[in-house]
Formats: structure tokens, sequence, C-alpha cells
């Protein structure tokens, strides 16, 4: 087996289309791996910017000119050839017609229904990430009411609300614990996923698809929770460090602007959001103060979407 000290940086392309799917390619015969279906790119030249390496590789694989493309996650994968760091990019807008140039065909796959095999080993969590959404909106049923706030959610939940976590401080346990049931049940019949704050346990029972931790809580974990999504709270570098090395499969970054919950916090600001989730291996959401406008900010700046509390209910921040 051979291996190198320092990874290989590798400029990744994932194409997304306007119904969600997204381009694979399947590896040519005189390259390792032949057959196998991957994301398109290639390596990057030393000193060229991962941005420019990205442009020209897919200029030179799919012969299209990328338009709009965002920095997105970056993972070091080792394979028994190789140690690789994958920067990978989302792609929404290019010029031309993908084509096969280099490789044996390409397809579209939805990240929820991959028809194809095999895939590239490195590829596997990086379609999961795929599958979540640019909004991830957080309860706050305590403050509006919880009749209210259940009309206000199914609503959004009709109009494409795929990411729901359930946050209420101020209700009490019972209260809680049964407004997080009605949760599920209501977005479970849209299609959305349920993520419950910090109560793995209330989550298993009550059937949500996983948990969100708090900072403390990741701060002190030892595994990650034993249910299919995992999300967590991060502040700065270290926590989110803590994160990845975990195995969540979300992350929260805030607060990037000052927020009444938080009126002691000094505010990130985008270019210090932008500095903490610079490759980071798992989606990050930006957090704190945000609105559904900040969205093309968020994706600039390497987030994988925005998390909202009152932006998702049409409260301002």
């Amino acid at each position: 087996m051979y291996t190198v000290s320092a990874p290989v940086d590798v400029a990744v392309a994932v194409l997304i289309r306007s119904d969600g799917a997204a381009l694979l390619a399947q590896r040519p015969e005189t390259k390792v791996y032949a057959g196998y279906w991957e994301f398109p790119g290639g390596k990057i030249e030393p000193n060229e910017p991962v941005r420019d390496a990205l442009r020209r590789e897919i200029r030179e694989e799919l012969g299209i000119e990328i338009e709009r493309a965002y920095p997105w996650i970056t993972r070091v994968f080792v394979y028994p050839h190789a140690k690789v760091r994958l920067h990978f990019y989302r792609v929404y807008a290019w010029r031309g017609e993908p084509r096969a140039v280099e490789h044996q065909a390409i397809a579209w796959q939805r990240p929820d229904a991959i028809e194809l095999d095999p895939l590239l080993p490195a590829n596997g969590p990086v379609i999961r990430s795929l599958m979540l959404p640019s909004e991830y909106a957080i309860t706050r049923a305590g403050e509006i009411g919880l009749e209210p706030f259940l009309s206000r959610l199914e609503a959004r939940l009709r109009g494409g609300l795929k990411l729901v976590q359930v946050r209420e401080k101020i209700l009490a346990p019972q209260t809680a614990a049964e407004f997080a049931q009605r949760v599920v049940a209501l977005a479970h019949a849209h299609g959305a996923k349920v993520l419950v704050n910090s109560d793995s346990a209330l989550a298993r029972e009550i059937g949500a698809d996983g948990v969100h931790l708090t900072a403390e809580q990741l701060r002190g974990a030892l595994t990650r929770p034993d249910l299919p999504w995992c999300g967590a709270s991060c502040h700065s570098s270290e926590e989110l460090r803590r994160a990845e090395a975990l195995g969540v499969d979300l992350v929260v970054l805030g607060t990037v602007h000052a927020t009444p919950s938080h009126p002691d916090a000094v505010p990130l600001g985008w270019e210090g959001f932008r500095e903490i989730a610079k490759d980071a291996a798992v989606p990050v959401y930006a957090l704190g103060g945000i609105v559904p406008s900040d969205l093309e900010r968020a994706l600039s700046c390497g987030a994988h979407g925005i998390a909202m509390v009152r932006g998702s209910w049409g409260e301002n921040p």
C-alpha cells in the first residue's frame, strides 16, 4: 500500500440542475478506479487558485464554462494509491451542454435516488450532504403560541420547507415534547426532516429524524448519537473541528449578526463566518440575524445554506 504524507489537492465540481439532480461522470479505462462514478474535477496545479483549477478542469472534462459556483465542503480521503484533499464546489450555472470529453459517460442523478454503481468511495458522504436543503428552520412556538405557530409551519411545509429543528426553551417539558411530536407528524406528512434540539431520547421516542447538539453537548460528546441525522451548534473553528471529528451531518455557525436572543454574543460578521467555514468537511449553515435574502451572501462565504429562527416564519430578526 502506498500513501503520500501530503495530500494531493483536487478541485471537484458538483453541477446541480434546477430540479436538484447532480452530474456524475464515469472514470475512463486508463485511470485508477476505471468505471467508477465520480463528481468531475482534477488536480490543482501548484499556486493555482482552487476556483481557477475548477474552471480549467471542467472546461477540459465537460466542455462547458462555469458561470456561478460556490465553495462548499472539503474532504480528505485516503486511497490505496494516494491521499487526496477534495475541494468541492456547487455549480449552479454554466455555458454549454455538459458532455463526456474525458470520461466514459455522464449522467444526471438525484442525490436521494442514485442508480449508478459503483461510486467512487470518497463520494458517499458528499451525496448524503447534497440531500440537505438550503434552509434550516428553527421553531419558536413558545413566543408565537402553539397553534399559531403550527399554522405557520404547515404553510411553510406546503411551500417546500424540508428541514426543521425543534428548539423550545421556554415551554414546559411535557408541552415541548407533545409539540415536538406534532411537528414530526406534520413535517413527515410533507416529506420534511425534523431534528430535536439537545434531546436524543425524545428524538427517538417521537420518531424524529435526528438530534441537534448544543455547543456544550458537542464539547462533551465522546461518540455521535445513534440517530439517522445529527447536527451541532458551533461558534469557533475549534468547535467546528470537534463536530467534524464526531461525524455530525451538519453544523450551524454563528452568530453572524447580533440578535435579541444573544445580546452579549460578539457577531462573527460575514468575513468571520467565511474564515471559520472555509474548508469545512461538513455542510455549514449560517445562523444569527439571518433573513432569506442573505442566502446568496451565505453561499458565497462557503455556507451550505441559512438557519433561521425568526426569518423562517416571516419575522424580522
